[in-house]
């Protein structure tokens, strides 16, 4: 496989563990509708400029997509059952080994909403203060007790490691997080983790996906002489159990919905008690299979192919 192709399908296979903890939008939704092998790409970036200003040689531009229909989160006491999630970025593979990820403007991850077992009522109750007690005597209502998690990018991912993506056991890139919990007792900005402390996910391949490589036409078709290929790793399960999870903060009565919340899920959540599970991943590599071929002009063609897999 060439070494372009490879250090981008390592980036890919490492990010998508971050999937299971996404919880807005939907999953099923999406956002074009592609022909062909194109199919899973629907929200690649590629018009952004690091992608479309990339010229096949020092940089080679690439559309990542990752879905899985389940998982689970495991925050200290608390333990989510996630559903659908789909990942999608650009990835510019540069000369050096290095590589930039281009996130789509509607975000990298869009996912089914997650639900907190046993609502608000599980989350702080029942509590020794006062204040929170009353709450708790009205979340009888399920609307009232209905809460929900959104995870938040808080910052760049760092640490990539290229080789990692490749094998099991090993991180392969660290991505900050803070996971915004939603209620109408909870302030807007209830989170769990923060710009300055955030959750940050090392998520690595814990099984040997399947492997399959195919070569398709400009427009998706099926094409074994084809200019475009696309790479699957399919079956395979991702995950990291090495994060800590620090409090919440912000969710609203100077501070006493923190502490009732943290007092009852176990937050803050050293390393080692917290986990994060992705089922039956099924993730893509996409892009021109001699992208040196078309230098400068890689970018332009790949995002050229895309609009005409739209229509």
């Amino acid at each position: 496989m060439p070494r372009a192709r490879l250090a981008a399908f390592s980036a890919f296979s490492a990010i998508t563990a971050l999937a299971t903890f996404a919880t807005t939008g939907t999953a099923t939704a999406a956002d074009a509708q592609l022909a062909g092998s194109w199919a899973p790409f629907t929200r690649c970036p590629v018009d952004a400029p690091p992608m479309a200003g990339a010229d096949g040689r020092a940089t080679t531009p690439q559309c990542v997509a990752s879905h899985s229909d389940s998982g689970s989160i495991v925050l200290g006491n608390t333990t989510v059952t996630t559903g659908a999630s789909d990942l999608q970025l650009g990835v510019v593979q540069n000369s050096d080994g290095t590589s930039t990820l281009v996130p789509p403007a509607s975000g990298t991850i869009i996912a089914d909403s997650a639900t907190i077992p046993g609502g608000l009522l599980g989350l702080m109750c029942p509590s020794d203060i006062p204040v929170i007690t009353d709450i708790c005597k009205q979340l009888d209502d399920s609307s009232l007790n209905r809460i929900t998690a959104t995870v938040e990018s808080v910052g760049a991912p760092h640490d990539f490691a290229l080789a990692a993506g490749a094998t099991t056991g090993q991180p392969i890139i660290a991505i900050p997080v803070r996971i915004r919990l939603k209620n109408p007792f909870l302030s807007d900005h209830c989170t769990i983790g923060s710009a300055s402390d955030p959750v940050v996910l090392r998520p690595q391949n814990l099984t040997q996906p399947a492997f399959k490589i195919e070569r398709f036409a400009a427009g998706g078709s099926p094409d074994p002489a084809g200019t475009m290929s696309r790479i699957g790793l399919t079956g395979s399960t991702q995950g990291d159990s090495s994060f800590a999870v620090p409090g919440a903060s912000g969710c609203g009565l100077l501070g006493l919905i923190d502490l009732a919340v943290n007092a009852k899920t176990g937050l803050p959540s050293a390393a080692g008690h917290n986990s994060v599970t992705l089922n039956d991943t099924h993730t893509y590599l996409g892009g021109l299979y001699a992208p040196g071929t078309v230098y400068p002009d890689a970018g332009k063609i790949l995002a050229q192919n895309w609009h005409t897999a739209a229509g």
